[in-house]
């Protein structure tokens, strides 16, 4: 306002008015515009720049701006009381059931007395509460809580079914020198009650997963209830992947190695003593497949073990032999099939066969259903991930030459 000032102080308002038009700085000409750096202020109003370059009050501005429009996170605390005689079981030894649960679940666990106080996001606590309300349950029925079980628990209900796993968890199958037999997890449940509700079923999944040993349970309890007469185990002898040559022996001493597994949980179920007694009175009959031949079984729990070594013909055949009053239970796992020059496996092509026929029931296990160490369930998972990088390079070698016979390496598949 230089030029204002030079006209003398007696102006008046009009007049300093009319000077600030003459003035005036020319409007400029349109040019192409240019990027210009923003201006970069310090945090204390000075003008410099912080260390990262950044303007500190238009980011500042920004985040003010960004904390407005995001929801605001709020946290919700819950408590669980748990009857005083449950809470050592619920803990677990040294606290180790307690300590899973913290690890698993994204909501804080504090444990004092006989109340655990649950805290985080609302749906953290309420999901925490479903859990430690189904850990209660299950301890609250007198049966032993373990740190797998409470794995179990988070995972079922994790996958969002409308099971309960207490009740899961407390199917008792079959109890022996206070030993109770009964599933672990969700896939094992639907199992075992299909074997209830069906006359043929098969149990399909990998090593670990209790396909067998829930099927001799299911068994001997249908024996023990007066359901059937007797029980007939058999599997196929079949050789997994080597040679053994011929055995010493009489014949049952021959086919004892194939068929111990079935003898090893038979002892787990029935005192020992008893299953020399059964087996001679022909009430449990452990067999090689080839023995089934021309038979008709009635009033018989019959498990086929190792289904996945049976020939589309050998699986006919025993499936042919259920007679009136039988159930029949065939299970195997189709990734280990040990028939000699490449034989088709029957338990793999029974499926499409006996699409859509009814009274017979497929049940599916897997990784997450192995109950063995949790090594087993690392391994299997291991394998599938090989063998679907295996079959995804197969289709795309497939792709490339099955369809023009290039070489004759490859053909079409049917």
């Amino acid at each position: 306002m230089a030029g204002i000032a030079a006209d003398g102080p007696a102006q008046s308002g009009q007049q300093q008015s009319r000077d600030v038009e003459n003035h005036q700085a020319p409007a400029p000409q349109a040019r192409a515009p240019q990027a210009e750096p923003p201006q970069e202020t310090a945090p204390d109003g000075s003008g410099a720049p912080d260390r990262n370059g950044e303007a500190p009050q238009a980011a500042m501005s920004a985040q003010r701006l960004s904390a407005q429009n995001r929801p605001e996170a709020r946290s919700v605390q819950s408590k669980v009381t748990v009857p005083d005689s449950a809470v050592l079981a619920l803990l677990g030894s040294r606290d180790a059931n307690l300590r899973v649960a913290e690890e698993l679940l994204t909501a804080d666990v504090h444990a004092r007395g006989n109340e655990i106080t649950l805290s985080g996001e609302p749906a953290e606590v309420a999901f925490a509460e479903r859990v430690f309300g189904e850990l209660v349950e299950i301890v609250s029925k007198d049966d032993q809580l373990t740190p797998d079980a409470v794995r179990r628990v988070v995972g079922m209900l994790s996958a969002d079914d409308n099971e309960s796993p207490a009740e899961v968890l407390n199917l008792d199958i079959l109890s022996k020198r206070g030993r109770t037999i009964r599933p672990k997890t969700l896939n094992q449940k639907r199992y075992v009650d299909a074997i209830d509700e069906h006359t043929v079923v098969f149990g399909i999944g990998p090593a670990g997963t209790g396909k067998t040993y829930l099927a001799m349970a299911k068994a001997v309890q249908a024996l023990q209830t007066k359901q059937v007469n007797r029980i007939i185990l058999t599997r196929p002898a079949v050789e997994a992947g080597e040679r053994l040559g011929h055995l010493p022996g009489t014949l049952y001493e021959k086919i004892d190695p194939y068929l111990r597994p079935l003898y090893d949980a038979l002892h787990d179920m029935i005192d020992p003593e008893s299953v020399p007694r059964l087996t001679q009175a022909g009430t449990i009959e452990v067999a090689p497949l080839a023995y089934m031949r021309g038979r008709t079984l009635n009033d018989a729990f019959i498990i086929l073990d190792e289904a996945q070594n049976t020939t589309p013909e050998q699986m006919k055949m025993f499936l042919t032999r259920l007679g009136f009053g039988s159930r029949i239970v065939v299970t195997g796992d189709i990734t280990q099939v040990d028939l000699p020059g490449g034989q088709r496996s029957g338990l793999r092509v029974v499926r499409e066969i006996l699409e859509g026929v009814q009274d017979v029931h497929f049940a599916n296990l897997d990784s997450s259903d192995v109950v063995r160490h949790q090594l087993v369930t690392d391994i299997v998972n291991a394998y599938d991930r090989w063998q679907a990088r295996q079959d995804a390079e197969a289709e795309q070698q497939f792709a490339r030459h099955g369809r023009s016979g290039r070489g004759g390496q490859f053909r079409e598949r049917a």
